[in-house]
């Protein structure tokens, strides 16, 4: 026989073996804990019917919007709810339940695993829904630009990459995992990678920049240094502008960026500046009514409105004008015209009311020897007086002929 230390007590030796514990059955654990598995199945059921009316209100939204409601935050919210997957569902009723059901220890924990990894990647998937359509909501969808497209795929898998990554190294973490010299290593290698591919990254984060902040589109005429061209196309690495003359014109995004940019398309009106001259003689009363004689003119072209037209200095062979117009058109050959038509009807109604326009002349003023002055330019009254001497001739010729 053998007692409980296992010393015989009578007999040879025998081995001490403890008796084995009889495990509890499902069946039984189910049976026990009855009311907690009742409540939780519940509470759990409740919780996934709410989820699963919230996935099906987000799929009716994405599948009813239109064109007008694409980017609103509506649509950012149906997104979002749409992306509710059935694993995480399921795993968060299990949670559930096994937090009003007190399972096992081995068992819980089985499920704590299972519900972080759903909740993990439900979480990323969250993420990268909201962050792309917050995105989208700011700079469009990218489909009228093959560069916005372009940069609009590279956020999407920047993101993905980003928040997935997350999640794993959350989910390694809760598995017991050192994830330390794992993060440590993805630092290390994505500085060595951003140092290697510097200017790349640094002309697309320029191309970005331009998707995000917008300073020009395809299609504006835009000015930069001594250059003036339409875009063409923007892409992740370089700017391709159709110049004045016909010309390609290609462009870093880097460079293009640092460089003070001027949007001709985004004008709402271009201005036009004209100077031109008025002789001294002009009487002063014509030069204040000059905004009246040219208004007419000028308006009559179409969208065309004059701004003002007044004097601006005394030059040094005429009086110096300024005429300033606003013409909201925006095509280069429309502006050229209207320049044109603005110079002409300017030229005529000048002619009607008289007003000669100044070219440069310059006048020289000499001193006789007794110093009073010499006109540059013929007295009438000694002209006339030349009449008498040249008759008193022609009456001395008569006499002669007739003495002979």
């Amino acid at each position: 026989m053998i007692s409980r230390t296992g010393v015989a007590t009578s007999g040879a030796m025998k081995p001490n073996i403890d008796p084995i514990r009889p495990t509890q059955s499902v069946v039984a654990w189910l049976i026990d804990n009855r009311d907690g598995v009742v409540l939780g199945a519940a509470v759990a059921g409740a919780i996934v019917a709410v989820m699963l009316v919230a996935k099906l209100i987000g799929q009716r939204i994405i599948a009813r919007e239109t064109d007008e409601q694409h980017l609103g935050w509506r649509s950012v919210v149906g997104r979002v709810l749409a992306k509710t997957s059935i694993f995480f569902m399921v795993m968060a009723a299990i949670d559930i339940v096994a937090t009003y059901a007190q399972p096992p220890a081995r068992a819980q924990h089985l499920v704590d695993v299972g519900f972080t990894i759903a909740f993990a990647l439900q979480g990323a998937i969250w993420a990268r829904e909201l962050i792309l359509a917050l995105i989208a909501r700011r700079v469009g969808d990218g489909t009228t630009e093959s560069a916005l497209g372009n940069a609009n795929a590279i956020i999407r898998v920047l993101v993905s990459v980003a928040l997935f990554a997350l999640a794993i190294v959350v989910i390694l973490d809760n598995l017991g995992v050192n994830v330390t010299a794992l993060v440590a290593g993805l630092g290390i290698g994505g500085i060595a990678i951003g140092l290697a591919a510097q200017g790349i990254f640094s002309d697309l984060f320029a191309a970005l920049a331009i998707l995000f902040d917008k300073p020009f589109r395809r299609g504006d005429i835009v000015r930069y240094g001594t250059t003036t061209g339409t875009v063409e196309k923007i892409g992740l690495k370089t700017t391709r502008l159709r110049g004045v003359g016909g010309e390609q014109v290609i462009m870093a995004n880097t460079k293009l960026l640092e460089q003070e940019v001027h949007n001709v398309t985004d004008a709402r009106v271009r201005r036009t500046w004209l100077t031109f001259g008025l002789t001294y003689q002009t009487p002063s009363e014509t030069i204040e009514r000059l905004p009246d004689v040219i208004t007419e003119p000028i308006e009559a072209i179409k969208n065309c409105k004059l701004v003002r037209c007044s004097a601006t200095a005394f030059g040094s062979s005429s009086i110096e004008c300024e005429l300033v117009y606003d013409d909201r058109s925006r095509d280069p050959d429309t502006l050229a015209r209207h320049k044109s038509a603005v110079i002409l009807a300017v030229k005529r109604a000048f002619e009607r009311e008289g007003i000669d326009f100044a070219y440069p002349t310059q006048t020289t003023f000499t001193a006789a020897p007794d110093g009073t002055m010499v006109m540059p330019y013929p007295q009438i009254q000694p002209v006339v007086a030349l009449d008498k001497p040249v008759v008193a001739l022609d009456k001395k010729a008569k006499e002669s002929r007739k003495d002979r």
